[in-house]
This record gives C-alpha cells, sequence and structure tokens, in this order.
C-alpha cells in the first residue's frame, strides 16, 4: 500500500492515564482541577483532543469515580479554549490472577470486575464527544493483570455509547483487535466510518516496530480515521509516522514522562513538540471544530 500523508492532522493529548506513573513524575496530574488545568494547557499548546482518566486526589490511584469525571469535564467545558472530550471506558475490566500454581481466587485487592452500565456510567453522565472502547482482552505488562474485554462486553458497551450519541475510539493493540472492531461495525454496533487508535509497544500487544504499526495502518479500512502513538522513547517518533502513513498523532504523560533523557515533560510541552513535528512535516494542526466536523461529532449538553 503506498503511503498517503496526512495534510490535516490533529493531536490527542492523554493526560495522566491509569497506570502507576504517579510517583515517577510531579508533572502527572492527580486532582480532577490539575487534571483539567493540564488538559487546558495542552489545548493552548495544539491538542484538540484531550483524553483523559481520573485519579483519587491523595493517592494518585486510578478511579472510576462519577464525582472526578464531572469536575474535569466541568471546569474543561468552561475554560477559555474549546476541545473535544475523549473520556477512558477502559476502567472496571482489570483481571488479577494469583499466583501461576494457584491462579483461583483472583487477588481481590486489584481485581476491578464491573458490568457494562457501571463501565459506561461516567460517559453517559457527561456526555463526552468521543469514548474509549478498548477492543480486545491481552496480557497487559505485568505477570499476572489480565485486561478483559469479551466480545459480550463490547458488544454491550458498544451499543450503549452509540446509543448516547457518544463516538467510540477503537483502542486496537494488535491486529485482531481491528478485526474484531470491523465487526462491530458489521454487526451495527458501531456506527461507520469508524475511529481507531493505534496502540504501539505496549506489552504484550503490537510490539512499535514499523513493519508492525503498517500492518496495522493496512487493516484500517480506507473510511476510517485512524490515529496512533507509541510509548516511551519512541512518542516523538511515533508522531512523524504516523502522519506519514496517513493518520493523525497522540502524545502525553499516559504514553511518556519524558521529553529529552533526564528532562521530564509536561502535556504542554508534549503536545508542542509534536506540533512542531507535523508542521515541519508540510502538514497543519487542525483544531477542535474542524475534529468535530471532520468525526461527524456531537457536542452534547449533560443533564443537571
Amino acid at each position: 500500500m503506498p503511503l498517503a500523508m496526512n495534510k490535516e492532522v490533529f493531536i490527542t493529548c492523554a493526560v495522566t492515564g491509569s497506570g502507576g506513573t504517579q510517583d515517577r513524575s510531579p508533572h502527572v496530574p492527580r486532582s480532577p482541577k490539575q487534571i483539567a488545568d493540564s488538559a487546558i494547557a495542552a489545548g493552548k499548546a495544539g491538542a484538540a483532543v484531550v483524553h483523559c482518566h481520573v485519579r483519587d486526589p491523595e493517592t494518585g490511584a486510578p478511579s472510576r469515580d462519577l464525582q472526578y469525571y464531572r469536575e474535569v469535564t466541568d471546569r474543561i467545558r468552561d475554560a477559555d479554549i474549546d476541545l473535544v472530550l475523549n473520556l477512558t471506558a477502559g476502567m472496571g475490566g482489570d483481571m488479577i490472577f494469583g499466583s501461576p500454581e494457584a491462579p483461583l481466587p483472583l487477588n481481590a485487592a486489584g481485581t476491578d470486575m464491573v458490568g457494562a452500565t457501571e463501565r459506561v456510567a461516567h460517559i453517559a453522565e457527561c456526555l463526552p464527544e468521543i469514548c474509549t472502547l478498548d477492543c480486545g482482552t491481552m496480557n497487559f505488562a505485568e505477570a499476572d493483570y489480565v485486561m478483559t474485554n469479551t466480545p459480550g462486553m463490547l458488544k454491550a458497551m458498544g451499543s450503549m455509547m452509540t446509543a448516547l450519541g457518544v463516538k467510540p475510539e477503537i483502542e486496537a493493540f494488535d491486529t485482531g483487535h481491528l478485526w474484531f472492531a470491523k465487526q462491530l461495525v458489521t454487526d451495527g454496533v458501531l456506527d461507520a466510518p469508524a475511529l481507531v487508535q493505534l496502540c504501539m509497544g505496549v506489552p504484550w500487544g503490537a510490539p512499535d516496530d514499523l513493519n508492525t504499526l503498517m500492518a496495522m495502518v493496512n487493516n484500517v479500512p480506507d473510511d476510517w480515521t485512524f490515529s496512533a502513538f507509541g510509548l516511551g522513547r519512541n512518542q516523538m517518533a511515533y508522531v512523524a509516522a504516523s502522519v506519514l502513513a496517513g493518520g493523525n498523532v497522540r502524545v502525553g504523560l499516559e504514553d511518556n514522562l519524558w521529553l529529552d533523557k533526564g528532562v521530564l515533560a509536561e502535556n504542554w510541552q508534549l503536545v508542542e513538540r509534536a506540533g512542531t513535528i507535523i508542521e515541519n512535516m508540510g502538514a497543519r494542526v487542525i483544531g477542535a471544530a474542524e475534529v468535530r466536523v471532520k468525526l461527524g461529532l456531537t457536542k452534547q449538553v449533560p443533564k443537571g
């Protein structure tokens, strides 16, 4: 497949994530105010979309608290800059087994398994334009942790997102996830054209090499929109690679803590650097209003 460079690129900033990074950098935001402020600063640096998780303000641990999500989204909506809201719906599918010789019962302290309605409760509450749908189950870095997203769960969650008028961003960590995503569209669970995030270098999904990236890109239908990111030190390399392959880009502290060797980053700095790369390639960074038109997004107003 010949490369077709994207000339109109939007930047997503993944603001804080749910990984154990809160004690590795003072710039990883914890409280709803810190998360919103960091998202707004990223928007002013050029991000059109902000992808948000929430954390316990005291410990920094990942959270699914509706109150935190509502505060984050309210603060971003009240800001003096227009941003497309993208909330995670990846929480609530965490399964941690016991030891290899005694996998059951599950580790109750770390396992967080809830039903489809509860997994999207904050989406129904906040009505962002976009929310994520992790399109598969996979081993996820830690020895006994499995990120669990069964076909039945994904069909239920995807149907709820579609009914709410929120566009799912399909998180594809491997080629099989794209295969299933296309089936969800065929079955009418998700609307076409769909939106995909290609997640590269997440153990143990798709490795962050260019051959694998292009295998992923080649499995995205021509009328869909995709974005891509690489973890850690390859984050900026994937800015260039994704644009060259015809996609959009994601940067942020969820995926990478560093601006340069030995220099911890802030979200706005990562966005600013990504924008420079995009513009130096001869492409243009587009804003939130253009993203809504491009993706057919609906800016909704939550009740209450």
